[in-house]
């Protein structure tokens, strides 16, 4: 059998991949902090529009004596139809929940799903456990008040970049619980699953920042907890794994699913053309034909059909 990379990428239309490709020659390549203090710059520069068109509701959980913040998305014709826990990039140092704002209400109203999006702690002031374990703490949460709150128990989780590292260190969590299962999917969106550099496609990332901010007080950085690709990944829920064909994380994700699959796992990769790192936050025809694609995973895994 032969396998090549271009058998894997899905298929847009020449217009679409044409305009894509146009926005990016356009666009300056992004480039993360390589230090505190150029973090704390980058963080003081954000502009917050002080009143944006959003239909989230905070809501701050006091979960084991520590307060978590959540942003919610319910669709706006009110009919839940399952409930999607994500949990935003940023290299584990720059998430914001609200700046996903306008993406939970696009698949809210897409998929009727009530989007549940966490505010979890940030390193390098809260290095690792504290983001995981936020995760950990809203999921188990979500699993208690889920029926109550929004009428439903049918979940599914997701996550992108670092996000998507801590959906998979959740699941593992959860599994070793027996309580993965309860979750229906799992969208992984580029995730950075080993940060130990021990694995050549870790080692593609091995002297960025963010990981010196995040795990650089741990010895082992090849605990399971930390880089999702060492450990046992069986008993996990059925898997998309979105990815662009340009990303600097590209072989991790297909060293994932990899991973996933042999582990017994339901995976599904979809691999976009040309496209870079975090592709599916940008304004492009390739960004909103994956959105499409994945409201419709996450409708077939929920049961319920996309709007």
């Amino acid at each position: 059998m032969k396998l090549a990379l271009t058998d894997l990428i899905e298929r847009v239309s020449r217009d679409d991949a044409a305009s894509t490709r146009a926005f990016y020659e356009s666009r300056p390549a992004g480039v993360g902090p390589s230090s505190l203090q150029e973090l704390l710059v980058v963080r003081a520069s954000r502009v917050v529009d002080p009143t944006p068109a959003t239909r989230a509701v905070e809501h701050t959980l006091d979960i084991e004596g520590r307060s978590v913040s959540v942003r919610v998305v319910t669709p706006k014709d009110g009919d839940v139809n399952g409930v999607y826990l994500y949990l935003p990039g940023g290299g584990f140092y720059m998430s914001s929940a609200a700046s996903s704002d306008a993406r939970s209400m696009r698949l809210a109203d897409a998929v009727g799903v009530a989007v549940v999006t966490v505010d979890y702690r940030l390193a390098p002031e809260f290095p690792w456990p504290a983001a995981p374990d936020d995760c950990e703490a809203v999921a188990l949460w979500l699993l208690d008040v889920a029926a109550e709150r929004f009428g439903t128990t049918r979940l599914a989780i997701g996550g992108m970049s670092a996000g998507a590292t801590l959906v998979m260190t959740t699941l593992l969590r959860l599994r070793d619980r027996v309580l993965a299962k309860a979750f229906s999917g799992a969208v992984l969106e580029a995730g950075t699953y080993d940060v130990s550099a021990q694995t050549p496609a870790g080692r593609t990332i091995g002297d960025e920042y963010f990981i010196e901010a995040y795990v650089g007080h741990v010895g082992d950085r090849t605990l399971p907890d930390i880089s999702p690709t060492f450990g046992d990944l069986s008993g996990l829920p059925p898997t998309l794994v979105v990815v662009g064909s340009e990303d600097v994380v590209l072989a991790e994700n297909l060293a994932m699913v990899a991973r996933l699959s042999a582990a017994g796992n339901d995976v599904d990769l979809r691999l976009y053309p040309d496209v870079p790192h975090g592709f599916t936050s940008h304004p492009t025809p390739v960004a909103r034909r994956a959105a499409l694609d994945i409201g419709a995973w996450l409708g077939h895994c929920l049961d319920a059909e996309p709007a």
